[in-house]
């Protein structure tokens, strides 16, 4: 019997997924933008805000108060005209503010004089005075500069002053940052119309096994297909774009002429990665000249996933292919290791880093090889879930994420990383 290749450590694989140029830049309309990544810096077109803003409902106000209401109003999206010191005109949240403005008085704070047509600012303690109302007739009004200060009318208040967030030109996210509807919206707010970014790398899906059943119940020792509702949404999630196809039959003939044909920058299959009688994915792999860059990897479960290098596409660049084993838990562990890595650089999407986190209880290993086990988060620290035998999903379903727990496992009080796991 021949001896089957050595394992390639774990972060070793990984490593060698990531080893990857990005994809060309492409230009892309904002509404299509999304789950790219910015291929360049993203800078400011302009200041934000464009221009002095009100930040709530209430009045403008133009030195202190109480002052001459006048104007009929300063709506969102509106070109006011100039306030002359002493004078205040309604104003709605978002407004521009008019020239010579150097406050906004809430609504909730201001108080109309019908008596005397002036605008009173109420959150002065002592507030403002008006003949016949608030003190002696004959005594002149008190200005509020007198009393103490308004809270709400001092210079600046609740203004959103021009640039407060940026300047024109300032660096607001750096490349490689995940095109996401947050993003989308400061870009717009930003000036940006269209946007450039990675252009997502294509994947063909390829789910192997004679035994897979699309509908219905288990029967006649045939068993439902879970990777091909599982593996596509999870794979668009890293940036992907993904065509799938029916499950194809184990046979050398169907499988060869499915990657040799495939024009995808990835290929991912499911099964076939062993050396079992109808595991045919290295034969494949040596009729349509790919070489091996990974070749079964020290984890359980997964270990008999692999990463391949196909013949250049039409446009001269590298394509790939990535073994997943046909068992579900054991493929969820292979696409961590190779193909989230893979799609992510391939997508220009920037390395977020690990996430650790406090093992509250022992999480059992293997005696050699790194182990990837469903966990769930209690707080800061996670605790192991049952149900993470290689074919199985109940554990990874109930899961916040996968440990990489070493060799021979992790103490309670170990820090381990955490991996995302498929969600939506």
């Amino acid at each position: 019997m021949t001896a089957g290749p050595l394992p390639t450590d774990w972060e070793k694989a990984r490593a060698v997924a990531r080893a990857v140029p990005a994809l060309p830049p492409v230009a892309r309309d904002l509404g299509d933008a999304l789950g790219h990544a910015l291929a360049g810096p993203l800078t400011a077109l302009t200041d934000l805000p464009p221009f002095d803003t009100s930040a709530m409902d209430g009045w403008a106000v133009a030195g202190p108060g109480p002052w001459r209401l006048g104007g009929s109003g300063v709506l969102a999206g509106g070109q006011p005209e100039p306030l002359r010191p002493g004078a205040a005109v309604p104003i709605a949240t978002g407004a521009r503010l008019p020239e010579g403005a150097d406050a906004v008085l809430r609504r909730e704070d201001g108080e109309a004089d019908a008596g005397s047509g002036l605008l009173l600012d109420r959150s002065a303690r002592p507030g403002p005075r008006v003949p016949g109302r608030d003190m002696a007739p004959g005594t002149e009004v008190a200005r509020e500069s007198e009393a103490a200060p308004g809270r709400e009318s001092a210079p600046g208040r609740d203004i959103r002053p021009r640039g407060q967030e940026c300047r024109a030109d300032d660096p607001l996210l750096p490349a490689g940052t995940s095109v996401t509807p947050t993003v989308l919206g400061l870009a717009a707010a930003a000036g940006y119309d269209r946007l450039t970014v990675h252009r997502r790398p294509r994947v063909d899906l390829l789910v192997l096994g004679d035994e897979l059943l699309a509908t219905g119940l288990p029967r006649d020792g045939r068993i439902r297909d879970a990777l091909g509702p599982l593996l596509p949404g999870w794979l668009r999630g890293q940036g992907a774009e993904v065509a799938g196809r029916p499950p194809l039959p184990d046979g050398f003939g169907p499988l060869y002429e499915a990657v040799r044909d495939s024009t995808a920058d990835v290929v991912v299959t499911t099964g076939s990665t062993a050396a079992g009688p109808v595991d045919f994915l290295h034969d494949a792999l040596r009729a349509v000249g790919a070489r091996l860059l990974v070749d079964s990897v020290a984890v359980r479960p997964g270990h008999p996933m692999l990463l391949a290098e196909l013949p250049p596409g039409a446009d001269g660049r590298a394509r790939h292919l990535v073994g997943l084993p046909g068992n579900p838990l054991a493929a969820v562990a292979g696409a961590v290791t190779l193909a989230v890595p893979l799609l992510r650089r391939l997508g220009g999407h920037a390395d977020a880093g690990p996430l650790d986190a406090v093992c509250a209880a022992a999480l059992p290993g293997h005696p050699r090889d790194t182990r990837l086990l469903p966990v769930r988060r209690t707080g800061q620290a996670v605790v192991p879930l049952p149900f993470g035998g290689p074919a199985m999903l109940r554990g990874l379903a109930l899961a916040d994420g996968l440990s990489v727990v070493p060799p021979g496992g992790a103490e309670a009080g170990a820090v381990v990383e955490i991996l995302d796991v498929p969600r939506p």
